[in-house]
This record gives structure tokens, C-alpha cells and sequence, in this order.
């Protein structure tokens, strides 16, 4: 993609002149400069074309030498970064190497501006879409409609939205109310909107309905003349030919405000119903809106889009009506129907069959009809709708314009700083679910984030996940209480418009399980993406893959030969390499030439043994996932040189691992450094053994937002260990804080929150396994920010936990509390002021939740898992009485697992109960009574 290509080049500009402020420096300077100017001339060139109508060919010969030149001139600056690496302390000579390079390729890059110049020029003597035929494009239907398998009556599963979408155009305010619809392409928002504008009701209550259908490339003229032919046409129904000959004229004489004069008086106080189908922008929109008269009659606009942001702007006080994929059965019976009509057959020997097929359709309804369609012309036999079983993906994409070129629409419209980030979740495998945080960590590395004023990239990446979202172009899989993204997902069928699409403007090369996909010996190696869905040998992966590829994905059997590993030397030819994701190989060793890889932004690994020092060599590297193998009881040992790898922005370790203080290795490294150590650019780290929680680690890693920190069964082991004070005051920006305890030490008894100094900052505190007094609990009422605290894994110790009424967190949102040995719990609703979800697991002594807790006005859930029967008979009381005093917000759900089931059943539960107590309370006083006698340090 041409502006992904710009916006690397401008990225690979401003690192080269922020770090080598002694290599820019007179003639080079003024290259660097120049080439900044020409890549900001392309990248505007590319924003300003793509909201205008340009020849299809013409702009994709446009956007190839913008691409070919962007991409030449940045793999030239940074091949000759790795070049003067070693020249570094010859300024002179690195300075002199550098500008010999540039100057070709500053040559190639003004020919192509110039180019780019005319080509821009010729775009403004293109003549407009003739007016005639987009109006009758706009008139009850679309271009898009001929692309589209008729929905007809395909109103399976949408019953019930019909009804609440006629409830809503019927019912009051009498003030003009919007009702809008919001769904990804294909769901059936205009099948569900035309039911609704044809239905009895709504013919009966409007004395006007009109359709319109918005197009890319919105006029208000069109939209105009399409709303007057519509109401004319329906005031008319005789001869409509000549009716419309005898308008054209009339409108045609008339300019865009006479038409809007013209179209409001034949509003005016007339109850009207007018459907806008498939709007695109808030422009759009408030271009739109100024037209229809209010007059307090009961008039409404029916609005379809695809992008739920612009259905929230059209009428912010009432939520938009999302639509919502067909279930397994309703995908069966639309299928069913479509393929034997209205002979409804009763057919068992296809029935499993055509309910495999339909859910592998994922509840779309157009691809449900494309697949219906082609099910109708094959024999019915259960051999036929197997082979149709495995070839679904094909079957679409057989006929891209009826399925793949509709879901085009909303690909074609986004942003063009939408486009990569959609494009790289082909990178994924069918049905992944994607990390959100991993997410926007790829994106930044892949350089596809550009920093906004006042905010950081991470925040602009978040912003670019939620419109995709919004546009329905990404699925939520999983979302945080507060509603926050944890996981994503994609539509199978978006998955093959995506990686159709990355093919074809050469975004990504995606090897996959299909016998059709070409081998990389018959690609052109000008792809700089690659992910490797199958199992890849490395010797024929890495041969034959361009050199100046930037991204590997490796999500199958990754085949490393015994003779290649640990040194892995193949990886030395990819110098450019941006992103390393290997995630099912596990290496004997970490592969001494990674760290050769100077570019790398981006590495996910796993190997035996520690990290190397020659890690530090990774100057560029923003994320470091690391999954060391076979240590069982140790902490892994980070090397003390991973202190100068100052552009970490994420480090994520499975195992516990000890970081030295920076002091300690100062001397070694800060020679060669103009600045103090420290990673003042990280955010997470994740996870930090507790010998390493100390000031001077802190002191190093200011800025750090999310940390995890986990005790190693040596640590547990050792009774002073627990009554060092972690003290994390000085990370004033820390938000979200887990710490993992071993819930089997000895010394539990020793436990105390107290402690742990918490930065005020914090806003989420997870503790597992720590055995803390209920009482210490209670202490963090002074965190004025918490909003989540999750207890897990006893976490606390204690039978009662009693809250004095001086005892508040102010803040807190969501609480959760799961195994642990409490039984009574007092506290009132002034405790927990804001709390919104309170969550028990697990609490099988706990006798009740109380019962004030239910007027906290905010509430509105409460979850059990696994509890007591007397606390699910409490928590069922409080919704009773919260019901009678007219508070039908509260939610009170209960699950019940099938070993929980059978445990409660069991008649003898309340003597393992009791005997569990007093084991417990036997084991602690066994542990207290040896080390009375033998001392702290016995083992055994």
C-alpha cells in the first residue's frame, strides 16, 4: 500500500534524525529534509485523492510508484544505517557513506514527484458522474443493490427487531425522531428496514414515505431530486413514465436551494417517513439534516450505516438498533428455505450437513444467501453439500462482486490510516482471537501509528481498534467490566475480502492450508509482510523470501534442523526485519543472530536458558515477549544490558524473572552513553520477580503503567523475603498492578499488605494467593483512583471482614472475591459508593452478601460462581427487595458448575468442610511450632 509505504518512510526519516543528530549534520541535512518534504507531498497527495472520484486504473498506477519510490528510498537509509553501525565513531566517514547512498534515490524520488505532479493535474480535467443516472441509483435502491444477492423476505431471525424498529417509528415523542440501524455489511440492516417501510402499520400511520439510498460520492442535489421523484412517484401511481419526463424538466431548471424550498413545502405538515439507507459520514449527515422540517407530528427518518459512530451522531440521545448475527438455527432455517423455497422438504439426511455449512457461514445472512444460491444449482446429496462443507471460502470468492465486493464498500471508505491496520489482521489464522494489547503493539511496530498532539501511540492505536469496531470491520470478542477491548476477532468472510485484498495491492503474503494459494518461489519478492499459517520448514521459508521483507508470522509448525540451531544464521540476510513473531517453536538456545537484527521493534520467542547480553544490541526493539522453557523453581535472570535497550515499550516474560538495579551495571555501560540508564520508555512489564521489586529497579522504569510481579517458591520459601517492604511510591504513573504470591508458603501467617507501598496512581490491583488479614484489606480505602480490585486464590485470610462506616473506597467500580474461607461479611453501602459489578467465585463458606449492598444506587450486577446456597438465597432476597422499590436495573446471575452441583448434593460436604478448617488451622501451627524450634531457615 502506497500511503503505509509513505508513512514507514516519514517514520524511518524522523528516527535517523532524533538519534544520529551528528551524522544530519550540512549537505546530508538538506537530503534528509528534502525527502522528508517529498514523502509529506505524497502523503498528502494520497489523503486528497482518496475523497475524490479518480479513474480506478489511474490511481492504482498512482499508488504504485508512490510505493515503489517510498519503499526504495527507505530500504536504501536503513540498509546503510546497519552499514555505518560500526562506523559510528568516524562521524566524518559514516556522514560521507551515508550521503553517497542517498543521493540516487533523492534523484529517483523528485522524477516520481514530478510525475505525480501531472498525474495530480489531470484528476481536476475529469468530468463529473452524469447526474441522471445517480439520481436513479439513489431512488429506493443502489449500484451496491446489483451486487447484492436479493434479500427478499429474508427475514429470518429478525422478528423481534422488526418489531422494536415499528415500535420506535410508531410510538412517541411526536417531536421528528431519528431511528437508526447499525451493522457490518451483509447483515440485513436494509432487508430490515424495507420490511419495516412496507409494513401495514407504517403505511397506515405516514401520509409520505420516500427511500433513499446514499452513494460514495454524496451530492445533495442527487439526494434532493431522488427524495421529490420518490414522494411524486408515490402520490402518483398512474403513469409513471411520463410523470417523471414532466418533472425532470422542472427539476432540472432549478438550482440545489430551489429544490430544498421545493422539497420542504411538500413536507410541510405532512406526517412523514423517510428512510436514508446505507449513510457513510457525519458530513453526510449534517449536509442532510437542515432539509426535514420538524412540525411535531410524528414524523420520522429511518437511518442504515454501517458505522455505528455515525448512527450515535445522528441521534445521540437514543441508542442505535445494532444488528446482531443469525443464530445457529436462524442461519439453518434462512438456508433451509432458501434452497428448497416453498416446498419446505423435510430433509434429515442433509440436515447435519446444512447445519455444518450454515455454521460455518457465521450468521451472515449474505453469505448464507451466496451459499444458498449455489446449493440451489447442485445435486442433493449428501457427497455434493460435504464438498460444499470444504469449500466455502472458495465458493465466495468465486464470485467476488455478490459477497466480497459488498463488504469493498466499507473497506474502500475507511480512512486511508484505517487500511494497514485492517489489512494486517489477514496475518492471523481463521477464528484467532486476537489480544487488543498485542494488537496495537504490532501496529506501532509495523509502523502504521503516527503520533497525534497530546497523545501517546498507544492511545492513537486504541482510537484506530475502536473505529474499526464502530465501522464493523472488527468483532469484540471479549471486552473488560468497564468495556474496554481485551480481545478481537474478524468475520470469516471479512477474513477473505482481507487477505484478497492484501494480495492484491501487495500489502502481505499469507501461506495457508489451501492447495490454491502459490508457493513463494512464484511471487514477486516485492511483498514485505509474511505470515505463515502451515507448517514451515525455515531453511526453504527463509531462502526464499525477499531480503528486504520486514514482518514474519509464524502461527504453525515452525522446523528448525538440528545443524541450524542455535546459531539460526538464515535470519542474518533479513537486516531490515521490523517483526519476529515465532509462536510455537521452542528453541534449545536463543539464536545468536537475533540480536543482529538491529531493526527488530518486535519479538515474540521461546527458547531454553536466559536472554543473552547481546540483546542490548536491539536499540530499536519497542516489545520483548519471551517465553522461557523448562525452569521450574528459579527465577530467570534478565541480563543487566537489557538496561540500554531505552525504546522498550512493553516486556512480557512468562516466567518470573530477577532484573539487577541499573547502578550495578553502570559502569560497564554508561562509558559509551551520553545518558543515564534507564527505560524511561516502558510501559508494561510483565512478570517481575519480588527480589527484584526494589527502589533502584523502580528508579529505572519511571513511566511504567501496568506491571506484574510474582513470587518464585524460593522466595516463598524464605521467611524474611515477606517482610521486605516493596516500596512502588515512585511510580507516579502506574495504573494496573497484579502480584502473585505462592498460596502454598509456609509463611503466609507473615503476610501483611502493609508492606507494599501503592502508588496513589493505581487503578487496578489484582492479588492472588497472598493470605492477607481481611483487615489490610480495608487499608486500601486510602488509594483515592482504585476502581477494579480482584482477590483471588486466597488472596485473604480470615473468617470475618468487617468494614467501620470511616472505611470507603471512593472510586471502586468493580470487586471480585474468589476462594477464599470467609464467612461473614459486614459492610454497608456506603463502603462501596460507585461499585458497578460485584463478583463472587467460589465462596463456598461465605453465608451471606450484605444486605445493604444493594442500595448502592450504581449497582448493577451481581455474579456468583460456585457459591454457597444460603449466599445465592441472599443475593436473591436483595434483588427482591431492590425490584419492590422499583430498581429494575440490578442483575443477579448465578452459575453453577456440574462438580459444584454434584459437591452439593454430596451429604458429607459439611464435614470436609470442617475438616478442611481445621487442617488449615493444623498445618499453620505445625509451620509456627518449626520454626520456633529449628529456626526460619529449615527447608523441611
Amino acid at each position: 500500500m502506497a500511503y503505509t509505504a509513505v508513512i514507514s518512510l516519514l517514520q524511518t526519516i524522523e528516527q535517523l534524525q532524533q538519534r544520529n543528530p551528528l551524522l544530519i549534520q550540512g549537505q546530508t541535512a538538506q537530503i534528509i529534509e528534502s525527502l522528508r518534504d517529498t514523502a509529506e507531498y505524497f502523503q498528502k497527495t494520497l489523503e486528497e485523492t482518496s475523497k475524490i472520484k479518480v479513474d480506478p486504473a489511474m490511481m492504482k498506477y498512482l499508488e504504485g510508484k508512490i510505493r515503489a519510490a517510498a519503499n526504495e528510498v527507505e530500504d536504501v537509509v536503513e540498509l546503510k544505517i546497519c552499514q555505518i553501525k560500526g562506523l559510528s565513531w568516524i562521524i566524518g566517514v559514516a556522514r560521507e557513506v551515508l550521503l553517497k547512498n542517498l543521493l540516487p534515490s533523492v534523484e529517483k524520488i523528485e522524477a516520481t514527484k514530478i510525475e505525480v505532479v501531472q498525474i495530480v493535474s489531470d484528476f481536476s480535467k475529469n468530468e463529473p458522474a452524469n447526474e441522471t443516472q445517480t439520481r436513479n441509483s439513489l431512488i429506493g435502491s443502489s449500484s451496491r443493490s446489483n451486487a447484492m444477492p436479493n434479500l427478499g423476505d429474508a427475514i429470518v431471525g429478525l422478528d423481534d427487531d422488526l418489531t422494536k424498529i415499528i415500535e420506535r417509528l410508531i410510538g412517541s415523542p411526536s417531536a421528528l425522531e431519528i431511528v437508526t440501524i447499525s451493522g457490518m455489511g451483509g447483515i440485513g440492516k436494509t432487508t430490515l428496514a424495507r420490511q419495516a417501510y412496507d409494513h401495514l402499520a407504517i403505511r397506515y400511520r405516514f401520509d409520505i414515505r420516500a427511500w433513499v439510498t446514499i452513494s460514495h460520492e454524496f451530492h445533495i442535489r442527487d439526494v434532493l431530486l431522488a427524495c421529490l421523484h420518490c414522494i411524486s412517484m408515490t402520490c402518483h401511481k398512474s403513469d409513471q413514465d411520463q410523470l417523471i419526463k414532466s418533472i425532470d424538466n422542472i427539476y432540472d431548471r432549478s438550482d440545489d436551494d430551489q429544490l430544498a424550498v421545493l422539497l420542504q413545502r411538500k413536507l410541510k405538515c405532512r406526517r412523514y417517513l423517510l428512510v436514508v439507507d446505507d449513510i457513510w459520514s457525519m458530513d453526510t449527515w449534517d449536509t442532510m439534516t437542515r432539509i426535514f422540517p420538524d412540525d411535531d407530528n410524528g414524523s420520522r427518518i429511518l437511518l442504515t450505516t454501517r458505522q455505528k459512530e455515525v448512527a450515535i451522531y445522528a441521534n445521540p440521545d437514543s441508542p442505535p438498533h445494532e444488528m446482531n448475527l443469525l443464530t445457529l438455527d436462524e442461519s439453518w432455517k434462512l438456508l433451509h428455505d432458501k434452497v428448497f423455497g416453498a416446498e419446505h422438504l423435510d430433509v434429515p439426511k442433509l440436515e447435519d450437513i446444512g447445519k455444518q455449512i450454515a455454521e460455518k457461514c457465521q450468521g451472515l445472512p449474505l453469505t448464507i444467501l451466496v451459499i444458498a444460491g449455489h446449493l440451489s444449482n447442485i445435486a442433493r446429496t449428501l457427497e455434493s453439500w460435504e464438498d460444499v462443507s470444504k469449500t466455502i471460502s472458495a465458493i465466495v470468492a468465486s464470485d467476488p462482486d455478490k459477497c466480497l465486493g459488498v463488504l469493498g464498500l466499507s473497506y474502500n471508505n475507511l480512512p486511508n490510516q484505517l487500511k494497514p491496520c485492517f489489512l494486517s489482521m489477514g496475518a492471523f489464522p481463521k477464528d484467532f482471537e486476537v489480544d487488543a494489547c498485542r494488537l496495537i503493539q504490532l501496529w506501532i511496530a509495523e509502523g502504521f501509528i503516527r503520533t497525534e498532539r497530546r497523545k501517546s501511540l498507544e492511545e492513537v492505536a486504541k482510537d484506530y481498534l475502536e473505529d474499526l469496531i464502530t465501522r464493523n470491520l472488527i468483532m469484540v470478542r471479549r471486552r473488560r467490566w468497564n468495556g474496554e477491548i481485551k480481545a478481537c476477532g474478524m468475520h470469516d468472510l471479512l477474513r477473505d475480502f482481507c487477505l484478497r485484498e492484501a494480495e492484491m495491492t501487495k500489502f502481505m503474503h499469507v501461506m495457508r492450508t489451501d492447495p490454491q494459494i502459490p508457493t513463494l518461489e512464484t511471487r514477486k519478492h516485492d511483498v514485505r509482510r509474511f505470515s505463515f499459517h502451515t507448517k514451515t520448514y525455515s531453511n526453504d521459508c527463509f531462502k526464499l523470501s525477499p531480503v528486504l521483507a520486514r514482518s514474519f508470522y509464524f502461527f504453525g509448525e515452525f522446523i528448525v534442523p538440528p545443524s541450524l540451531s542455535p546459531k539460526f544464521d538464515l535470519l542474518s540476510r533479513f537486516k531490515l526485519l521490523r517483526v519476529l513473531d515465532i509462536f510455537h517453536h521452542k528453541f534449545s538456545s536463543f539464536p545468536i543472530e537475533m540480536p543482529k537484527l538491529i531493526h527488530l521493534r518486535y519479538l515474540a520467542v521461546a527458547s531454553e536458558g536466559n536472554l543473552p547480553a547481546s540483546i542490548s544490541e536491539l536499540q530499536n526493539l519497542q516489545t520483548l515477549i519471551y517465553r522461557q522453557i523448562r525452569m521450574h523453581d528459579r527465577a530467570a535472570i534478565l541480563p543487566g544490558k537489557i538496561w540500554a535497550v531505552t525504546n522498550l515499550r512493553h516486556i512480557h516474560l512468562e516466567k518470573s524473572s530477577y532484573l539487577s538495579s541499573p547502578k550495578s551495571i553502570t559502569g560497564i555501560l554508561t562509558r559509551r552513553m551520553d545518558h543515564a540508564l534507564g527505560m524511561s520508555n516502558l510501559e508494561e512489564f510483565s512478570t517481575l520477580c519480588f527480589s527484584s521489586c526494589t527502589s533502584e529497579v523502580f528508579s529505572g522504569i519511571p513511566n511504567l503503567r501496568r506491571l506484574s510481579i510474582r513470587e518464585t517458591p524460593s522466595e516463598s520459601s524464605r521467611k524474611h523475603m515477606r517482610e521486605c517492604v516493596i516500596d512502588m511510591s515512585t511510580l507516579g504513573n502506574l495504573e494496573a498492578l497484579k502480584c502473585f504470591y505462592n498460596p502454598h508458603s509456609k509463611h503466609y501467617q507473615s503476610n501483611s499488605i502493609k508492606r507494599i507501598v501503592f502508588p496513589t496512581s493505581l487503578k487496578r490491583l489484582n492479588l492472588s494467593g497472598s493470605h492477607f488479614p481481611w483487615e489490610d484489606i480495608s487499608s486500601l480505602v486510602m488509594l483515592p483512583n482504585l476502581e477494579e480490585l480482584k482477590l483471588k486464590s486466597n488472596a485473604c485470610h480470615g473468617e470475618v471482614w468487617r468494614l467501620t462506616d470511616e472505611e470507603k473506597f471512593k472510586r471502586l467500580k468493580f470487586f471480585l472475591i474468589s476462594w477464599t474461607n470467609l464467612k461473614h461479611w459486614d459492610a454497608s453501602s456506603d463502603n462501596f459508593p460507585h461499585l458497578q459489578r460485584l463478583v463472587l467465585k467460589n465462596c463456598i463458606y461465605l453465608e451471606k452478601i450484605p444486605e445493604d449492598l444493594g442500595e448502592i444506587c450504581p449497582l448493577e450486577s451481581i455474579e456468583l460462581h460456585d457459591c454457597s446456597t444460603s449466599t445465592e438465597v441472599s443475593a436473591r432476597r436483595i434483588k427482591e427487595e431492590q425490584e419492590n422499590l422499583g430498581n429494575d436495573i440490578l442483575k443477579v446471575l448465578i452459575n453453577k458448575s456440574l462438580i459444584q452441583k454434584t459437591k452439593d448434593s454430596s451429604p458429607i460436604l459439611d464435614i470436609k468442610r470442617k475438616f478442611d478448617e481445621q487442617a488449615t488451622k493444623l498445618s499453620g501451627m505445625w509451620d509456627v511450632l518449626l520454626d520456633n524450634i529449628f529456626g526460619s531457615s529449615t527447608a523441611q
